[in-house]
Parts: structure tokens; sequence; C-alpha cells
């Protein structure tokens, strides 16, 4: 009689151990059905616009480390004679060429 109280230990632990493979499959299954039109891609941010005085500080480290003379041929890259003239839209571009300027 001691064999079937042991076998049936077992049988138990093992329908114990089916019921939560189920419920842990279930689980797995309700976080990665999600349908690929249901998952929310998260809006691309867009870029703070740069404003002049922005662009000024940038140039102005630069012109103070002894860039003087490369800050302004910058400037005159962009089609101007100061920075004030310079199209807001050339900013972020014209602050590349600055930064590639400084790593120098």
């Amino acid at each position: 009689m001691g064999q079937m109280k042991k076998m049936k230990a077992v049988i138990d632990d093992l329908h114990s151990c089916s019921e939560q493979l189920s419920d842990i499959a279930a689980e797995l299954e309700a976080m990665f059905s999600t349908a690929p039109e249901e998952v929310a891609v998260p809006a691309a941010t867009p870029k703070p616009e740069l404003k002049l005085e922005d662009v000024r500080a940038v140039l102005a480290d630069i012109s103070r480390a002894g860039h003087t003379a490369e800050v302004r041929a910058l400037i005159e890259k962009y089609g101007a004679d100061r920075l004030s003239k310079v199209d807001p839209k050339n900013y972020e571009a014209l602050l590349h060429d600055a930064e590639v300027l400084h790593a120098k």
C-alpha cells in the first residue's frame, strides 16, 4: 500500500505541474500575441528648433578658443557677413560644421 500512496503523490504533482505550465503558457501567449497593428509606435519627437542665441553661444566658445577666423569663414560659407543674417534653416548645419572645426 505504501507504493500506491507514493504513486498517487507523483500523479498529483504531475497534475499540479501541468496546471502551472498551462497557466504560464497562457500568460506568455497573452504577452506576445499582440498584432503588429495594435502595438503603439511612439511618435518621433521633433528636435527643438535652434535659436540664434544657441548658435551664437557655441560659436563664441569656439572663437574664444582661437578659431575666430574659422568661425567667420563658416558664417560666410552660409551666405552671410554676420551670424544674425544666417538663415535659421542653416543653423543645424552651421553648428555641425562648427563642432567639426572645434574637434580639430
